[in-house]
């Protein structure tokens, strides 16, 4: 799933993946910033060449799915691509069960089975990245230069070995800007 926004401002994204809430978030990370609508007019789908999409993706009561099953390791659950250098500005990856940038820095641990909240802040003017987990600043990391920037969520294998199925369940999405 492609949303492709040209703006030179603070730029959050809200996703939910899987983990229960229950609580957990304090603080909101979207204090201060302005809901952008989020329509199939801005959404582009993405396929492999060899895969039909109905066989991959579906939309049933606002749920987007593709999910990342307990045992999968190496993929690409999130990403901002664009960027001076290199393809992407982020990536969130799943490695046995813990989230981390790249397939550098743990993020998370033990995200396996579980929903949970996801918030990036992507400060394009400071060259910020921010990571919240549940509502709590996990991360922070300067980008890697202004690009065509665009998000991106589902599941994309990330290095060689990925495993070979792989799902993740997406709702909720909402994009803000400040």
């Amino acid at each position: 799933m492609k949303m492709s926004y040209h703006y030179t401002f603070l730029l959050l994204i809200i996703v939910s993946i899987s983990t229960s809430l229950n609580g957990i978030c304090r603080a909101d990370p979207t204090d201060g910033f302005t809901l952008l609508p989020l329509t199939n007019d801005n959404i582009k789908l993405q396929k492999p060449y060899n895969e039909p999409l109905d066989d991959r993706y579906s939309f049933d009561d606002g749920v987007r799915y593709a999910y990342v099953p307990k045992g999968t390791s190496g993929v690409t659950i999130m990403q901002i691509h664009g960027a001076r250098q290199g393809a992407t500005t982020l990536q969130l990856r799943i490695y046995n069960g813990d989230l981390k940038y790249y397939k550098f820095d743990v993020i998370e641990k033990n995200l396996y089975d579980k929903w949970f909240r996801v918030n990036v802040i992507h400060n394009v003017d400071e060259g910020e990245l921010t990571v919240y987990i549940n509502g709590k600043k996990k991360y922070v990391k300067n980008d890697q230069g202004p690009g065509d920037l665009y998000f991106k969520c589902g599941v994309y294998a990330a290095p060689a070995g990925s495993s070979k199925y792989m799902e993740s369940r997406w709702k909720g999405i909402k994009i803000y800007k400040k």
